[in-house]
C-alpha cells in the first residue's frame, strides 16, 4: 500500500468512527424520545387552520381532503385552506367542488403578480394572513392524514406547551426496489428528526406534517430573509423559531399522527426530489446541522473514493467493502427501531442490498444540490 492509498484508508476510518458515534447518538435519542399518549381529559378548544399548498395535484388532492373530512377534531374548530399554485390541471376545480363546509380555495395567481423562486412560501404566507385559526398545520396535497391527526397535535401542544411541532411522515411504499430505497432512506431521516428535535441537537422537520402557532410565526416574521430560497419553508422556519425561542420546538412521536405520502414513481423523479432537498444545505445557519451534513457527505464520499481508488490501488477494495458492511451494521439497529414504529419492518430485507446505491446517492445528490438544477412540478430551479 503506497502513501496515497494509506492516507485514503486512514481518513476513511476516522470518518467512519465519527459517523458511527453520530448514528449511535441518534439511535439513543430516538429510543429515549417518549411516545406521546394523550391525556384522557383533553378538550379541544383551539381554532386550527390546515394549509395545503398544491400544484398540479388533481390525482391526489381529493384523497387528501377526504382524510381531513374524517378528522375527529371538532369541525367548528378547524378550517382547511388549499393554496393552488398556478396548477395546469384540474386541481383548483376539484377543490372548489369538494363537499367540505370548512374548506377554502386560494388561487395564488390572484394574489401574486410577480415571479418568484419561492411560490410555496408565498402561498403559505398569504394563507396564514387570511386564516382564522390560532394554530397553523401544514401538509402536502399528496398526503393522507389519519383521523386523529389534528387532535393529537393539539393535545400534544396542550400537554407539552410547544409552539412549534414536528410530526411523523412515512411513505406508502410497496416492495419494489425504487419504493423500498426511498422508504428506508426516509425512515432514517424520520428517526434523525425525532432524535434531533427531542435532544435540541439541530433543526429537522418536514412540511408534510408540521404545526406552529400563528403567534410564533408572526414573532419570527414568517419567512422574511429566507423568502428568496426556492425550498425550505419547513426547515428555515424552524431554524428561526429555535434561534429566537429556544425550547419551544418539540417532536410528536405518536402513531395516530403519522401522515402518509407517496414516494416518487420513477428514479428520475426521485432524483429531482432529493436534489431539491439538498439544494438548501448551504443556507442553514444551524452550525450543528451543517457539520452533521458535512460529516455524512464526507464519509460517503470517502467510501466512494475507496471504491474508485481500487482501480489504481487494488488493496483498497477490501477496506471499502469492510467499511460498507460496518456502515450497514451500525445503521441497521437504528433503522429497524424506526421501521418498527412506522410498521415498515418488512422493507428492511433490502437494507444491505441498497447500501452501495445509498453511498452513490448521497454523494451525487449532495453535489448536484449545490451546483446543478432540478425540475419541480414543471418548474426548473437553479
Amino acid at each position: 500500500m503506497d502513501l496515497v492509498s494509506f492516507w485514503l484508508v486512514i481518513i476513511s476510518l476516522i470518518l467512519f468512527i465519527a459517523y458511527a458515534i453520530l448514528i449511535a447518538y441518534y439511535k439513543n435519542g430516538w429510543r429515549r424520545c417518549p411516545e406521546f399518549i394523550p391525556p384522557g381529559d383533553f378538550q379541544p378548544s383551539i381554532k386550527v387552520t390546515v394549509i395545503i399548498p398544491a400544484r398540479n395535484e388533481e390525482e391526489n388532492i381529493t384523497k387528501c381532503l377526504t382524510s381531513l373530512q374524517k378528522q375527529t377534531y371538532p369541525v367548528t374548530l378547524f378550517e382547511v385552506i388549499v393554496v393552488d399554485d398556478h396548477s395546469e390541471d384540474r386541481t383548483a376545480a376539484q377543490v372548489a367542488a369538494f363537499p367540505l363546509s370548512n374548506l377554502r380555495l386560494i388561487r395564488l395567481k390572484d394574489h401574486l403578480q410577480e415571479e418568484t423562486s419561492a411560490y410555496k412560501k408565498k402561498g403559505i404566507e398569504i394563507a396564514i394572513a387570511q386564516s382564522t385559526g390560532d394554530w397553523i398545520i401544514t401538509t402536502d396535497a399528496d398526503c393522507v392524514a389519519p383521523p386523529q391527526w389534528i387532535e393529537m397535535i393539539m393535545a400534544f401542544h396542550q400537554f407539552a406547551s410547544y409552539e412549534f411541532i414536528a410530526a411523523p411522515v412515512k411513505f406508502d411504499a410497496n416492495e419494489s426496489l425504487l419504493h423500498a430505497f426511498q422508504a428506508i432512506d426516509f425512515l432514517t431521516m424520520q428517526g434523525i428528526t425525532a432524535a434531533a428535535v427531542f435532544r435540541n441537537f439541530h433543526v429537522m422537520c418536514n412540511g408534510a406534517n408540521l404545526a406552529y402557532s400563528k403567534k410564533i410565526f408572526n414573532a419570527v416574521t414568517g419567512f422574511q430573509l429566507v423568502d428568496k430560497l426556492a425550498s425550505g419553508d419547513d426547515m428555515f422556519l424552524m431554524q428561526k423559531v429555535t434561534h429566537q425561542f429556544p425550547g419551544k420546538a418539540g417532536y410528536l412521536k405518536n402513531r395516530n399522527s403519522i401522515v402518509i405520502t407517496g414516494p416518487a414513481e420513477s428514479w428520475k423523479a426521485f432524483w429531482q426530489q432529493r436534489v431539491r432537498w439538498s439544494s438548501k444545505a448551504n443556507e442553514y445557519e444551524d452550525k450543528v446541522l451543517f457539520r452533521v451534513l458535512l460529516l455524512v457527505y464526507l464519509f460517503n464520499f470517502s467510501l466512494l473514493g475507496l471504491f474508485v481508488g481500487s482501480i489504481f490501488y487494488p488493496n483498497t477494495i477490501f477496506v471499502a467493502i469492510l467499511l460498507l458492511v460496518c456502515k450497514a451494521i451500525v445503521e441497521f439497529p437504528f433503522v429497524q427501531s424506526v421501521a418498527d414504529f412506522f410498521g415498515q419492518r418488512k422493507l428492511l430485507v433490502y437494507f444491505l442490498l441498497l447500501q452501495p446505491l445509498h453511498v452513490f446517492y448521497v454523494v451525487s445528490a449532495g453535489l448536484l444540490g449545490q451546483f446543478g438544477t432540478y425540475q419541480w412540478k414543471g418548474r426548473k430551479v437553479k
